[in-house]
């Protein structure tokens, strides 16, 4: 029997907002990559991905007529908000998640600036969410890594335990928002989504993804993902 169709129950929030330090001041998320730019290969992904109901992006406002012409351009209909972020990435998710539909489920949170993930790597990390609450894309680690302090070593953590996280990081949307709440609460600020969540005590699973899923963020980055593009 062939298995029924899901419904599309997630949100995507596509963060967008950083101030690209290290980029010199080039504008990351509207860099020409292949037939588009990374914003483009972003929204294109999970327009992609059946399980996605909308894609809300949070950008700076300059930004919104030339993202509405990429969106436009690629045919992306699943594309329902783009507004403006916060102070910080959390204040900017904050501002995309005021707009989630209600009849969503689950929050998918992304950088705009990796713009490789797969849709079906984005399938997957959903699927694992609706398990267990929540679950991140990410990738173990291939070097060994050391603990630094004063200059010298002072540990070296066991390796196989060691993963690389990337996005979207998926939560269930009652989850995300008691996290979200508590943070808030408590004048917490996390550059990591799956952070909120760990500080409730909600567990996160590592859904294996793809070592191509990069986020550009010197302009090494973009000539290494028009190679892997």
């Amino acid at each position: 029997m062939a298995e029924a169709t899901r419904t599309a129950d997630t949100s995507v929030i596509l963060v967008c907002a950083g101030n690209a330090s290290r980029m010199g001041g080039i504008n990351k998320i509207l860099m020409p990559l292949g037939s588009s730019n990374v914003v483009g290969h972003s929204m294109l992904a999970f327009e992609k991905c059946p399980d996605v109901a909308e894609i809300i992006v949070v950008t700076k406002p300059e930004n919104n007529a030339d993202i509405e012409l990429t969106a436009e351009t690629l045919g992306i209909t699943k594309l329902t908000h783009i507004t403006p972020g916060g102070d910080t990435r959390q204040k900017s998710v904050m501002e995309g998640l005021r707009l989630v539909s209600k009849d969503s489920q689950y929050i998918a949170v992304h950088d705009g600036a990796r713009p490789l993930v797969r849709p079906e790597h984005i399938a997957a990390v959903i699927k694992d969410a609706r398990v267990f609450g929540a679950a991140t894309l990410g990738v173990p680690v291939k070097d060994t890594i050391k603990v630094v302090s004063d200059g010298l070593i002072t540990e070296t953590p066991y390796r196989p335990s060691l993963w690389i996280t990337q996005t979207p990081q998926v939560f269930r949307k009652r989850l995300y928002f008691e996290a979200v709440d508590f943070a808030m609460e408590h004048g917490l600020d996390f550059t990591d989504d799956c952070q909120l969540v760990e500080a409730i005590g909600g567990k996160v699973f590592m859904t294996a993804g793809d070592y191509s899923n990069i986020k550009i963020t010197t302009p090494e980055d973009r000539a290494i993902a028009e190679v892997l593009l």
